[in-house]
Order: C-alpha cells, then sequence, then structure tokens
C-alpha cells in the first residue's frame, strides 16, 4: 500500500469520489485488434490516501501476446477470468473517479474496447495523464516514460510491465506530480468534480459456471527491482486472489 499524502494536499471539492489509477497489460498494441491479458486499480480517495487495489489476469481467448515485454506466459493465463466475469466490479471500481494511467488514453482506449464487445458503453470520464503532468511538473526527467519519471522522481525500483506495479507506481508519480509546487489545484480538483456528476452503468454478476461459484482472481505478484535478462529474471508468482470482489 502506498503511504499518506504529500503534506499541504489541498481539501477536494464536495461529492468528489477520488481516482481510480490504472493500466493494463495487452496483447498487442491495438485496442481494436488486441486484448486485455492483465489489469489492475489503485483506488485513491480524493485526497490521494489509498483505499484499495485489485488485480487479475485475464483469459484473452487466444495468444498472450508479446511475453518478452509483459512475462505473461500462455500457461499463466489458464484458470484466469475473462474480461465479462470481471467486468461488473471494475464498473463499480472506477464508477465516480477519475481515471489515471501513465499514457491513460491508451489505457483507456483498451478498457473502452474490452466494455464495448460485451455491449457497455463506458461514460466520458475525466482522464488524468501522469506522463501529462510530468512533462509539466517533473522537468528534470530525460525522458516522459514511466521508467524514466520514475527515476526522476526518485520512487525506487518497480516491476515495470506488471499491471499492478505499473498501476502502483503511477499512483506514487501522481501523488509526486500533484504535491510540486509548480501544480495548481486546479489540475485534479476540476476532474474529481466532474468525474463525481458522471452517471455510470451497471452490470449484473457474472457466475463462473453452474455453481453459482463466484468468479475466481488469478493475481499476479513480482518482485520490486529492474527486470533482468530471461535467464536472471525474478521468479512473478500467481496467486489465487479470492473472488471477484475482493480488493487488497
Amino acid at each position: 500500500m502506498l503511504p499518506g499524502p504529500p503534506p499541504g494536499t489541498p481539501e477536494a471539492p464536495p461529492g468528489a469520489g477520488g481516482f481510480a489509477v490504472v493500466d493494463v497489460e495487452a496483447t498487442g498494441r491495438s485496442p481494436w485488434r488486441h486484448r486485455v491479458v492483465e489489469v489492475a486499480v489503485v483506488l485513491l480517495d480524493e485526497r490521494l490516501r489509498p483505499e484499495g487495489e485489485f488485480a487479475t489476469l485475464l483469459d484473452p481467448l487466444g495468444p498472450v501476446g508479446p511475453t518478452h515485454v509483459h512475462r505473461i506466459r500462455q500457461c499463466d493465463v489458464d484458470g484466469a477470468p475473462r474480461f465479462r466475469e470481471i467486468a461488473p466490479r471494475l464498473l463499480e471500481l472506477l464508477a465516480g473517479r477519475v481515471l489515471v494511467g501513465h499514457h491513460v488514453s491508451c489505457d483507456h482506449a483498451f478498457l473502452d474496447r474490452e466494455f464495448a464487445r460485451i455491449g457497455v458503453s463506458l461514460p466520458p470520464v475525466p482522464l488524468l495523464c501522469t506522463m501529462r503532468l510530468a512533462r509539466a511538473h517533473l522537468p528534470e526527467a530525460r525522458s516522459h516514460g514511466l521508467a524514466a519519471c520514475v527515476e526522476a522522481a526518485d520512487l525506487g525500483w518497480y516491476p515495470a510491465h506488471t499491471a499492478l506495479g505499473d498501476a502502483r507506481v503511477t499512483a506514487e508519480l501522481l501523488r509526486h506530480c500533484l504535491g510540486a509546487p509548480s501544480c495548481p489545484p486546479d489540475d485534479w480538483a476540476g476532474p474529481l468534480r466532474e468525474a463525481a456528476r458522471v452517471p455510470w452503468p451497471r452490470l449484473g454478476p457474472a457466475r463462473s459456471g453452474p455453481s453459482g461459484a463466484a468468479v475466481p482472481l488469478l493475481r499476479r505478484e513480482a518482485p520490486y527491482g529492474p527486470w533482468l535478462p530471461d535467464a536472471q529474471a525474478p521468479e512473478v508468482v500467481l496467486t489465487h486472489a479470492g473472488a471477484m470482489g475482493s480488493m487488497a
């Protein structure tokens, strides 16, 4: 979990629901042709205090794509839920919140297409991009990729290209940028007010089978530290994270 908000964090506007920091790993680069194979959400309240985490691998109903990038093997998604099975919970987590990501338009596009495939239209949710924030408030970054921004903000090593690792460190980067003296409160107070007014769709719960059992999640945890060459790569641990409604 993340530590508390930076000192001097302003009060949020009334009715604000907070932030949902998201990251997806996908089977390729095109939201239209490829599928989400892992999704993570880190929830922060309106004052950037941690509220919970959600993460699971997903069965993309086909090849997992670039294993050399996301380190997900085909066997890792055996028994993982399909997107439709986690969609109701994901809608609940995102509702009323500002959607945050590093190059957030990419994560949003993949989520939008996954929901569209099951007949759900995402509302025009306010987006907050940590890449854009870093350009404005992290001038010492040598580039604006996530790893370079994390290094410039001195946030330490993290398990890159795991959805939960990227989402966690993006949440820390968000707080670093919003806490910068150069960042006016309007950079985030406005999106919070807008997010609180957006009506969200609802979905009935999905079931894994005739028994009516809750859909199990398959969570990937990797050690914090730099990714190494394949021969030295740290072990990634897959754990059954309980039912679909579970939050860490």
